[in-house]
């Protein structure tokens, strides 16, 4: 057949394939510019009122357009056996901090109800965002007492805002490396194996690599208008990583297979691009506007993840489908360069003995569907049921650390002694009306607040700004039930306050509207801090979630029913995504919150799940799961076209994919698994959450739960609705080398 009866995907590799050179040199020369304006332009971060919502972000913001710089505070916490044991050990951390001349407002140590701990406060100079990079000296000064104090029955802890950031800024990068030096050989060795032959492992692993760091280059870029988190980065190569080297390992087995079926190289080249190349499309796009779907969630930490997704898995899929078939016409039998004589037969033996260990699984499957359906789908719900008790919440980074590491330690220390001092909630207070702060109805206002907040608490007022901020120590651990009561207790203060202030201003005036029915008589006020940024976060992820689903859904329905033209298929697809998802969120609640386990991958119980983790991971099982799901079913649907009957399709399907699909989750699995071993909880709990996901889905999904449910249902799976225009049937033969219309 000609080339306009081609559909996208092969007419992409056909032209390649003529134009080797144009397409490898282009792939080439768009990496090298991506990274080089790239990293021209530099990224953006997001400032503390991008990063949140509700009124703790409204807090953060009254202090941005004020350019109040809220000041990186420090905590040293120095304890005796003895009361007042301390005092010594506290003149020489204060005289120490004080003479690296990176340090203000030294106050005097707070003494503990036995007085046997003080602690000492102090600020970082400086912009409070460039706190992590001047703390070293500060913490190097508190080390030398503490070791000059050793053996004297006196303990010194340090924790505070430019110590943990700068904490957690060392663990992420190494976090970050640890995955980059880890994932990549790892799935370099896994495809070595797979294949036997170095050049064929080294294609995929070097597409991925390439199509992440050419995506790290766009990401610096569109960071100007979408400003990212920290953690972003890591997202990206994660992501990248795992689908680059799933697609191309799609497509490279495709056209493996068709040479091993007697096939010319040119004609292998022309079926693999229409099939796995059209699947690597299909499955590319899915994933892309099902991340699509977090711009729905309100949340800045969900768009730069879209955006981040969506960048290296178009930069992954378009890789696979140009420069991949590029490269193979170039190599052709040369793509087997560099065996590996015991790997390579091997992997010869290993693509037959897969489809042979396929068959056997699926044979009994198709005999009896009823049962494995039931079995299957038993299976997963039972693994989804810890997740109906599922917590969320925003770790803390004495959570995100572990509970072991020195800074957690110190945390925990200095809020059993001094509850709320790392955490403080904080209220912001502006007044836009005559008077400003020194109004009377304000200053009153202002007055009663604090004494209502209690002990601890402490005002400071910026009159030329018009803004002041009180700080309110939060009882118990300053997550804890007690710190959430006390939170709403102080939110529901604040509350009155607005009203007391806008009753008093309209009685002063005689009577009217007291001023904005929010602010009241130009005042407004909110309650910020970590736990109220938490509880927002939280409660904004719990109406977002809903609308992202939905468009989640709609888009996966409508995408698989455009390409196999099947209303059951398209069903089926969110029917076994959800089974998916939900066993991802029972092992995970398992094993993070309730703990059973943790200590396999070096975790920890943490009594809850980060709050943004449940809507991404179902947002990316969702799109990843097209992965396997698009390649298997399109298999299916090819023999179905040729004249199979339903079982015999599914039997066909089923076993030719098996060596793909295994070698494509066995190294998603593993990448995840690199990350489910760092150091943050947050990404141990993407990795584990994902790899377990991916796991499932590649084994009791694809192999056990898809082919019996299309066994029940039989001729249904490939009817197409009336309603639905006929257009192309996307039928695609093989015959003699000629490669047919796809959709």
């Amino acid at each position: 057949m000609d080339a306009k009866r081609h559909n996208l995907a092969a007419r992409l590799g056909v032209w390649s394939a003529h134009h080797r050179r144009k397409a490898v040199l282009g792939w080439l020369l768009f990496v090298v510019l991506a990274t080089v304006v790239g990293g021209a332009t530099g990224v953006v971060t997001a400032d503390e009122s991008e990063m949140g919502t509700g009124d703790s972000a409204r807090a953060a913001k009254i202090l941005d357009d004020a350019g109040i710089d809220d000041p990186a505070g420090e905590l040293v916490l120095v304890s005796a056996r003895t009361p007042d044991g301390w005092r010594a050990a506290a003149a020489d951390v204060a005289a120490a901090v004080e003479r690296t001349g990176d340090t203000t407002k030294v106050r005097a140590p707070l003494r503990s109800a036995d007085g046997r701990d003080a602690l000492l406060r102090f600020e970082i100079k400086g912009p409070s965002d460039r706190a992590a990079d001047r703390v070293q000296p500060v913490l190097d000064a508190v080390d030398d007492v503490r070791d000059g104090r050793t053996g004297q029955g006196v303990t010194i802890h340090q924790f505070g805002d430019a110590s943990s950031e700068k904490h957690l800024n060392d663990l992420l990068a190494d976090d970050l490396r640890k995955a980059e030096f880890t994932a990549v050989p790892l799935a370099l060795g896994i495809l070595l194996v797979a294949f036997g032959a170095v050049v064929a492992a080294l294609l995929p692993v070097g597409l991925a690599v390439t199509a992440c760091v050419a995506a790290f280059g766009l990401l610096g870029l569109v960071s100007h208008a979408v400003h990212l988190f920290e953690t972003t980065y890591s997202v990206m190569f994660l992501m990248g990583l795992a689908v680059g080297v799933d697609y191309c390992l799609f497509y490279l087995r495709r056209e493996r297979d068709e040479r091993a079926a007697g096939h010319d190289a040119d004609t292998a080249l022309r079926i693999a691009a229409a099939t796995s190349g059209r699947a690597v499309l299909v499955s590319g796009l899915t994933v892309m506007v099902a991340m699509a779907g977090l711009f729905l969630s309100g949340l800045l930490l969900f768009k730069g993840f879209a955006v981040a997704t969506i960048l290296v898995v178009c930069v992954a899929m378009l890789g696979s489908v140009t420069v991949l078939p590029a490269l193979l016409a170039w190599l052709g039998d040369r793509v087997d360069a560099g065996r590996i004589p015991f790997l390579h037969r091997r992997s010869r033996k290993g693509a037959h003995a897969g489809g042979a260990l396929a068959a056997s699984v699926v044979r009994p499957v198709l005999a009896r569907p009823r049962l494995f359906a039931a079995a299957s789908a038993g299976l997963l719900l039972l693994l989804a049921a810890p997740a109906l008790g599922m917590k969320t919440e925003q770790l803390g980074l004495e959570k995100q650390f572990g509970s072991d590491a020195p800074l957690s330690v110190a945390y925990r220390e200095i809020t059993d002694t001094f509850p709320g001092g790392p955490a403080p909630a904080r209220v912001v207070v502006r007044a836009d009306t005559a008077g400003g702060l020194d109004a009377a109805p304000v200053r009153d206002g202002l007055r009663a607040l604090t004494a209502k907040a209690g002990k601890g608490a402490e005002l400071t007022l910026h009159k030329a700004e018009r803004v002041a901020v009180l700080e309110v120590p939060l009882p118990g651990t300053g997550t804890d039930a007690a710190a959430k009561k006390a939170l709403d207790d102080l939110r529901s203060q604040v509350r009155e306050f607005r009203g007391e202030v806008r009753g008093t201003a309209a009685e002063a005036r005689g009577g009217g509207d007291g001023g904005d029915a929010q602010g009241g008589a130009g005042v407004e006020a909110y309650v910020g801090g970590d736990l109220a940024e938490s509880r927002d976060f939280t409660d904004q992820l719990g109406d977002g979630i809903l609308p992202v689903f939905l468009f989640i859904a709609a888009v996966t329905f409508l995408l698989m029913l455009v390409s196999f033209r099947s209303v059951v298929i398209a069903v089926t697809s969110i029917v076994l995504n959800l089974l998916s998802v939900g066993a991802a969120y029972g092992v995970m609640t398992a094993v993070f919150q309730h703990g059973w386990g943790a200590s396999l991958i070096g975790s920890e119980k943490v009594g809850a799940i980060e709050n943004w983790m449940p809507l991404f991971v179902l947002v990316v099982l969702f799109g990843l799961s097209m992965d396997y799901h698009v390649f298997v079913v399109s298999r299916i649907r090819e023999a179905r076209d040729r004249g199979l009957d339903n079982l015999s399709a599914i039997r066909e399907g089923i076993t030719r994919t098996a060596g793909a699909v295994t070698g494509a989750a066995v190294i998603m699995v593993a990448v995840f698994a690199v990350f489910g071993m760092l150091s943050m909880q947050d990404m141990q709990q993407m990795g584990v959450g994902l790899g377990v996901a991916v796991l499932l889905d590649a084994t009791v999904v694809r192999m056990v739960l898809l082919p019996s449910l299309m066994a029940l249902l039989g001729e249904r799976n490939w009817r197409s609705p009336r309603w639905l225009p006929r257009g192309s049937r996307g039928r695609s033969s093989v015959r003699s080398g000629r490669v047919g219309v796809g959709v």
